[in-house]
């Protein structure tokens, strides 16, 4: 059955009836498309459109066919145009003639962005809760090793030493955001489109403001047209999904370089690698590069539908059709990446002698040095100099930080007191960085106390 066709002496081509069909693909916003079909229901009859009892029997009508959507072969043979008429077609079937009301004053396109919001609603909350299951891997991660020293980097070349934990907590501040980015594209959506029409708003006296609150939504959107033409809660959706697939992918390019065996920091578990079919001793994070690669994907996702929605006169065009295959595919894969990262994260075992000895044998003290400098009198400038002059004599003679005495350095230079020898030792250059959101020890830990109860307010 069509939901339209009176205009037409003729039925749609076999071809085009292919070409833009959707059940395949939207036929998951069916609990959505029958949840706010029977809310619609209640709605026509507060408008004395629908009895009572025709009320009752639609809406029951819509239980049996949400308990039969359950067995798998639903969908069997199903040549629908897309899932709101194979909702209608089954409600003729158990309802019969009354069924032909549920239409009244409703609109495919304002049907459309409510079962899509109410499916987004869900969606977000998921993924936030798969965020916070992330950062509490990363709290525990960070638990585990609190005194653990490692190079921070910068050009991927060694620059300052930094705690272990409060790397992870980059990471955990990152999730915090998407989370929070979520949270406001689940606001976004959370608005009733029902009583906008096609495109100028129902003539029927519909209670929008009670049909919201039947569906759980926070108010009603204001303007019928901008309803017909609106898919920014859909595109708020896949900006969220992908800042944390760009920051899940800088995650795991992190630790495919970590677990290398030229870093040597970490291994990850033999439940997230995999093995090489021709290299026996081959221990491969295909875990973490699935996760890199599927970002793509999802960036693809938000691009796909700027694209298509950027050229759209108002209101509603079918190209918006197309915003039903990018939005299911960046939340699966951003769904799927979540619990994987979970996973992994799980999984790791930090070598803390590994970055430790990194950090030592490298020149990520030298900051420490020049800033030692600058608090006991010369101007910064002129302290960057003496250490990189310093730093140079180092490399070209081959020597290593712990390779030098106090008398040593101060035979280089005068103003290299002996007190400043300590900071060869990279873990004593970070009890300078107390300072609010630095690596300082006692910063690191309140700031991971913090995290916790941040958390924990979360669930």
């Amino acid at each position: 059955m069509k939901l339209w066709g009176g205009r037409f002496a003729a039925g749609p081509s076999e071809v085009f009836e292919r070409f833009s069909g959707s059940l395949d693909f939207d036929r998951r916003l069916l609990e959505a498309d029958i949840r706010g079909s029977q809310a619609f229901a209640r709605a026509l009859e507060r408008a004395g459109i629908l009895t009572s009892e025709e009320c009752g029997r639609i809406v029951e009508a819509f239980n049996e066919i949400r308990a039969e959507s359950a067995d798998t072969s639903f969908f069997e043979g199903a040549t629908d145009e897309d899932v709101h008429t194979l909702v209608i077609r089954k409600l003729k079937e158990r309802a019969g003639a009354v069924a032909d009301k549920i239409h009244t004053g409703r609109s495919r396109n304002e049907q459309v962005s409510l079962d899509t919001r109410l499916w987004l609603r869900e969606e977000c909350k998921r993924i936030r809760t798969l965020l916070a299951g992330a950062m509490e891997g990363l709290l525990r991660l960070a638990e585990a090793y609190p005194s653990a020293v490692i190079p921070g980097y910068t050009h991927l070349r060694r620059a300052q030493a930094v705690l272990w934990p409060h790397y992870l907590l980059a990471y955990f501040e990152m999730f915090a955001r998407d989370r929070q980015r979520f949270g406001e594209a689940h606001d976004h959506a959370n608005l009733l489109p029902l009583g906008s029409g096609a495109l100028a708003g129902s003539g029927f006296a519909l209670d929008r403001e009670a049909m919201a609150r039947d569906l759980g939504f926070a108010g009603i959107t204001a303007n019928s047209m901008d309803v017909s033409g609106d898919r920014d809660f859909a595109l708020d959706f896949l900006y969220a999904a992908s800042v944390t697939m760009i920051h899940l992918s800088r995650l795991a390019e992190d630790w495919i370089l970590y677990s290398s065996e030229e870093f040597g920091w970490m291994e990850l578990g033999d439940g997230v690698t995999s093995g090489s079919s021709l290299m026996p001793q081959k221990k491969n994070p295909d875990s973490l590069e699935l996760i890199r690669g599927k970002s793509g994907r999802v960036l693809g996702s938000l691009t796909s539908l700027m694209v298509t929605m950027k050229g759209l006169p108002m209101t509603y065009n079918r190209d918006m059709q197309e915003d039903k295959v990018p939005l299911f595919e960046a939340a699966d894969e951003v769904s799927a990446s979540l619990e994987m990262i979970r996973v992994v994260i799980d999984s790791v075992k930090l070598n803390p002698a590994r970055p430790l000895a990194a950090a030592e044998e490298s020149w990520v003290v030298a900051t420490d040095l020049a800033e030692a400098l600058a608090r006991a009198g010369t101007p910064f400038h002129q302290a960057h100099q003496i250490v990189g002059r310093f730093v140079l004599e180092s490399v070209t003679r081959g020597k290593k930080p712990a390779d030098w005495s106090a008398a040593e350095m101060q035979q280089f230079d005068a103003r290299f007191t002996g007190d400043l020898a300590a900071l060869l030792d990279p873990r004593e250059g970070m009890r300078s960085r107390e300072i609010p959101g630095g690596t300082g020890p006692e910063t690191v830990r309140s700031a991971l106390a913090a995290a916790r109860r941040r958390l924990e307010q979360m669930q």
